[in-house]
């Protein structure tokens, strides 16, 4: 007696149709599950005969063998809990309608009931965009991520028993509607009006959310980087439904998706402590799960006391900060997550925390200031499009009773500036100046004779890279944006070189 039931496996993002095959043999009672199955997969076998049971059904006294193919791929998760047991039940001739046309996948509790599953999402749009014609079997409770696949359809199911009468009847089959990401970021708690003063690291972090431009914050402790870090995505434009749908696909495969928030609609922030090991920044581990910087991909990553992280979680950043992905690669499989974040990186100036300030002496020596900075590689600080040196407030400053602008207006002039960005760029596929590559920015941002010579000037005077030469465009062409401009002028140009040469003087100074 054979039968065989669909399925799927995920590996990182990406699925892979699965057939489950089982054949019920004459011999000793044995249940056997072949494939490369991990434990959570070999421990189906006593789920699915306790579940089988309580739902009512007789569980073969036969030798069962379970085969899931192909079998050189590496099967993982809770996926194939319910199409082992509705294989069984075909096989032993519990179950006579036809299977052909479903795919199957969900947990089982010993009772019967259809728990839900980590990566319901990507592996149902995976599949979805290989063969538009199946239609999914999944636990109730992974229906709310799967909102996002419109035109796919469900049989949304709470028990075993209830998914053999659907399909034994006539069942009753959910289409997914399309999806309408939200047109307004929702209010955050957090909002620049809070933050006194700081009106040159206000602009800073209004530019950093226009363009998706890098910043690095340096600054005494109490000077309020971590503040400003905080309120950035309140300012950043809502997310689009493609965002959305990338977003909460890395969520759904990392687990990380909570009752009642099924869709992650808000961009992120991450915000890893600086003793976070390299698998936890990057993504791995022993079964790879993506990492801090994938998720907070379209969002912000907030890494606090920078020159504190292990010196490989810093360098192997660079790789993601320019390509947007990162690609974890094992014995077996080479995985790669999207890593399309923005990063905010905070730091105090020298290990005591007082360089430079005029009412705290700093008790660091030269050369502690120089380690200390050194620990922050020159490819990396190069990675950043701006840095800023934050002050900490006179007295006078944090008794100010006025609030200052709100995020909802800062964010009005971005989301503008990102209108007239992506009007430029929707040719090249882009959403944002900081993606740009350097034959690009060089190709759609033309400066005339005057900001052309005053560029060069400057790039002579502070020795820019060639790669500070292309940010320091792309900061003109976002600081331009913000202003409503057609080009790019000499004052658009000084401004962005503020940033640029902070950094430039920070890394001689150490």
């Amino acid at each position: 007696m054979f039968a065989a039931v669909a399925s799927v496996s995920v590996v990182g993002l990406t699925a892979h149709p699965v057939q489950v095959e089982v054949d019920i043999a004459e011999g000793l009672p044995a249940f056997t599950i072949v494939g490369l199955p991990d434990a959570t997969v070999q421990e189906a076998r006593e789920r699915v005969k306790s579940a089988v049971r309580n739902a009512g059904f007789r569980f073969p006294a036969h030798r069962i063998t379970v085969n899931l193919a192909p079998a050189d791929l590496r099967k993982e998760g809770a996926f194939f809990d319910l199409p082992v047991a509705l294989g069984i039940l075909k096989a032993s001739g519990q179950l006579q309608a036809p299977l052909d046309g479903y795919v199957f996948l969900g947990e089982l509790s010993l009772e019967g009931t259809l728990r839900p599953v980590h990566g319901v999402l990507p592996a149902v749009a995976g599949l979805a965009s290989l063969d538009g014609t199946h239609t999914y079997v999944v636990p109730r409770d992974n229906v709310g991520e799967l909102a996002l696949l419109s035109g796919t359809r469900l049989l949304p199911s709470e028990t075993l028993g209830s998914v053999v009468e659907s399909l034994a009847g006539s069942p009753v089959l959910q289409v997914v509607p399309p999806y309408e990401p939200p047109r307004e970021a929702e209010t955050s708690p957090l909002d620049f009006a809070d933050v006194k003063g700081q009106a040159a690291a206000k602009r800073a972090m209004e530019i950093a959310a226009a363009g998706g431009h890098n910043i690095l914050l340096t600054g005494s402790p109490g000077s309020g980087k971590t503040m400003l870090a905080e309120r950035l995505p309140g300012i950043m434009p809502p997310m689009t439904r493609e965002e959305v749908l990338e977003v909460t696909t890395i969520y759904s495969a990392a687990g990380l998706l909570v009752d009642g928030a099924s869709i992650v609609e808000q961009r992120p922030f991450r915000h890893p402590h600086h003793t976070a090991s390299s698998s936890a920044v990057i993504g791995g581990g022993a079964t790879a799960r993506p990492g801090e910087i994938s998720l907070a991909d379209r969002g912000v990553l907030f890494m606090d006391e920078l020159p504190e992280f292990h010196r490989d979680v810093l360098e192997v950043l660079r790789q993601p900060l320019e390509s947007g992905t990162v690609t974890i690669a094992r014995v077996r499989q080479t995985l790669t997550y999207p890593a399309h974040f923005l990063l905010v990186a905070a730091m105090n100036p020298c290990p005591c925390g007082w360089y430079g300030d005029p009412a705290h002496p700093c008790t660091c020596s030269a050369a502690d200031v120089r380690r200390y900075r050194g620990r922050i590689s020159g490819p990396l600080l190069d990675r950043f499009d701006m840095v800023l040196s934050v002050p900490r407030l006179q007295a006078s400053e944090l008794g100010e009773l006025s609030r200052g602008e709100t995020s909802s207006v800062i964010r009005d002039r971005v989301v503008q500036a990102r209108g007239h960005a992506r009007e430029r760029l929707a040719e090249l596929g882009l959403q944002a100046n900081a993606d740009l590559s350097g034959p690009q920015v060089r190709r759609l941002v033309t400066l005339d004779r005057e900001s052309q010579a005053f560029l060069s000037m400057a790039a002579a005077r502070f020795g820019l890279s060639g790669r500070g030469y292309d940010k320091t465009l792309k900061l003109a062409r976002t600081i331009a944006d913000l202003e409503g401009a057609e080009r790019v002028r000499t004052e658009h140009i000084s401004e962005a070189l503020q940033y640029r040469s902070a950094g430039v003087e920070w890394d001689a100074a150490g």
